[in-house]
């Protein structure tokens, strides 16, 4: 019998080279792993049974490199993808970890910083193009401050968006079929972080030049630091229309930015998520944004990578039982039954409905005697997680 958890093309499950590319430095500790080579990764990520790969520019072709080094990187990489199946369905830029952008790459103080970031960001939107990518992320890592003392804040918003208007414009002259996808984090790595939350973004967004060609990015890890709900942050951007393309891991909440295996922590926050992701019928990327354990060889990252997959199947799994759970369907059902007792259906406005509302006797001690059965629901729910049911 076939293994029901088993990722296919289908789920369209994804690994940044970053991910499984991870040596297991921490600030706290060399290297523990043999860094492989990009073609390496692809071969990896085809043996786990991923769908595709993701990369920064430098992640594939080192920021020093020689024309004729990026060349044969390139030409080598797009060999192992045609060897393998696996294809490129995002790419981003590294616009934090080069001692230029200490400061910042759209945002920095300094006017040459600012072009290069956008000279950067451009060669690597060509780069992603060029392999096939039709979203492209933005993660500001270093677009914030130690001191307010240093910025204005509205002025370092105004070079964000220059910035990020600067590239849609080059985009559609160039017309290439790519949409953008911003991604929040509340802090780290400086130590306050302009825009740092989904919908600090989705408001963003709309003062743009072209807001329809730009959504976010969200990642469950940079939701959970901030103690924030991430399932409720993704369908804010479900219902803008912006959720163009998501990470996942796990995160224990208030943490350092820990890059989970996804599921392995936050267990009933990722089974909502996954309900969530399934039940609107999501048919991006699902992108797994996290690393291996340093504790592990090559193959337990062929673990953490099989793991994650085959977790958000579980817990899909586990989303069609409760929505087939007879009894958990009941209470929903009861809980969201019309009341019949003349209340006034006040979905949409009008004068009528307005006058009648207005004139309806409540009972207001009814309302809040009303028993609804959440700790039921909720046991039921950590029932079909667990298995139980």
């Amino acid at each position: 019998m076939a293994d029901a958890y088993q990722p296919k093309p289908e789920h369209r499950f994804t690994f940044g080279l970053w991910t499984v590319g991870n040596p297991g430095r921490d600030p706290f500790g060399e290297p523990v792993r043999p860094v492989l080579s990009p073609v390496e990764l692809v071969h990896l990520l085809a043996e786990v049974g991923a769908y595709g790969v993701n990369f920064h520019d430098n992640d594939l072709v080192p920021i020093d490199a020689a024309a004729a080094d990026r060349d044969r990187i390139v030409r080598d990489f797009k060999a192992a993808l045609a060897d393998t199946g696996i294809t490129v369905p995002m790419a981003t830029t590294n616009l934090f970890g080069d001692p230029a952008f200490k400061d910042g790459a759209f945002t920095s103080n300094d006017a040459r910083v600012r072009a290069y970031a956008l000279q950067k960001t451009m060669r690597a939107i060509d780069l992603g193009v060029e392999l096939g990518a039709k979203v492209y992320v933005f993660w500001g890592g270093r677009e914030g401050v130690e001191t307010d003392a240093s910025k204005d804040p509205l002025e370092a918003l105004k070079r964000y968006r220059d910035g990020l208007n600067f590239l849609t414009h080059y985009v559609k002259d160039r017309k290439y079929d790519l949409v953008f996808a911003l991604e929040a984090k509340p802090n780290e790595p400086r130590h306050d972080i302009y825009l740092p939350t989904t919908g600090s973004f989705l408001a963003f967004i709309e003062t743009l030049d072209h807001p329809e060609m730009v959504g976010v990015n969200p990642e469950v890890a940079h939701e959970h630091m901030s103690g924030l709900n991430f399932m409720h942050a993704i369908a804010q951007a479900w219902d803008a229309k912006k959720l163009f393309h998501i990470d996942l891991n796990d995160q224990a909440f208030g943490r350092y930015d820990q890059d989970l295996r996804f599921g392995s922590h936050s267990i009933k926050s990722c089974f909502f998520l996954v309900k969530f992701l399934e039940d609107v019928g999501y048919a991006g990327m699902r992108h797994f944004d996290s690393h291996a354990y340093r504790t592990e060889d090559v193959e337990g990252v062929k673990d953490f990578a099989r793991g994650s997959m085959r977790s958000y199947l579980l817990y899909k799994e586990k989303a069609r039982r409760w929505n087939e759970d007879k009894e958990i369907q009941g209470l929903l059902k009861e809980l969201a039954a019309a009341p019949g007792d003349g209340t006034p259906d006040v979905g949409r406005y009008s004068a009528a409905t307005a006058e009648k509302l207005a004139g309806h006797a409540f009972d207001r001690k009814a309302l809040g005697a009303r028993g609804l059965k959440y700790e039921r629901l909720d046991q039921l729910t950590l029932e079909v997680i667990l298995g139980v049911r």
